[in-house]
């Protein structure tokens, strides 16, 4: 082989391994949507499929720290017990919003403050041997539960939605989403770093929802960046067009 010949073979080989390099991106950008599943029931109880995320993984270091509203992601507390199941909400503090509306037709209901008082009873016997009874009220301090961020479907859990893990007590709320949970009834759950999340793994929890949040917040949101399939097939099931998101690949 002259010399001729081997500098064209190399020029070939070097313009194949440039295609098949830029055919790959091609290819990861048009990656297509997860399967689709039918949304649950709304309820205010509902047993889901969770996943754990971290801002260090690879398709999300673009975007840092932050989640799709623009703050920073935020881990939940540490895991307080078992939590029973209870009709009373743990305050979870105002949620963010996805776009600025009038609170006075919000779809969210606002969640009652928490407060636990404990009350006695003293008696007192006094020199003359009379008994006087009075009920001494004391406030037990019952700390804000540090609220984790989560990402899902804002088509099945708008932004803002805030609920409860029983298996744990810890809190989140829905702040970001992403391509592989759209059309998918699962939830991630922000970790702080690689180990937590790969010790999470993926589990089926049940959770207690404590607050909606407002779809119509999350429809105006999401309108916006609907260029991309993900977010396409979110504004979709918004507006009512199961059957249009579920086809979208």
């Amino acid at each position: 082989m002259t010399y001729a010949d081997r500098r064209n073979l190399a020029w070939a080989i070097l313009a194949a391994f440039i295609a098949i390099i830029l055919l790959s991106g091609c290819g990861t950008s048009r990656h297509a949507l997860p399967a689709y599943e039918a949304p649950l029931a709304k309820t205010d109880f509902q047993h889901v499929r969770t996943t754990a995320y971290t801002h260090t993984e690879s398709d999300h270091r673009a975007y840092g720290n932050h989640n799709a509203l623009g703050g920073e992601l935020q881990a939940a507390g540490p895991p307080i017990h078992r939590a029973e199941v209870t009709r009373r909400a743990i305050p979870v503090g105002d949620a963010p919003r996805a776009v600025s509306v009038d609170d006075t037709g919000s779809y969210s209901p606002q969640l009652q403050p928490f407060s636990m008082e404990e009350r006695r009873t003293v008696t007192r016997t006094t020199k003359r041997g009379t008994k006087t009874t009075r009920t001494v009220k004391r406030a037990v301090v019952v700390a804000k539960p540090r609220v984790g961020s989560a990402a899902a479907d804002w088509s099945r859990w708008p932004a803002g939605t805030a609920f409860r893990l029983l298996s744990t007590g810890q809190i989140y709320r829905v702040d970001d989403y992403g391509w592989a949970l759209a059309g998918r009834n699962t939830i991630d759950l922000y970790m702080p770093n690689q180990r937590e999340m790969n010790s999470w793994g993926a589990r089926q929890e049940a959770i207690q929802v404590l607050q909606w949040g407002d779809p119509q917040e999350s429809l105006q949101f999401l309108r916006r960046h609907q260029d991309y399939r993900h977010i396409k097939r979110m504004v979709l099931e918004l507006e009512g067009r199961h059957e249009e998101a579920a086809a979208l690949r």
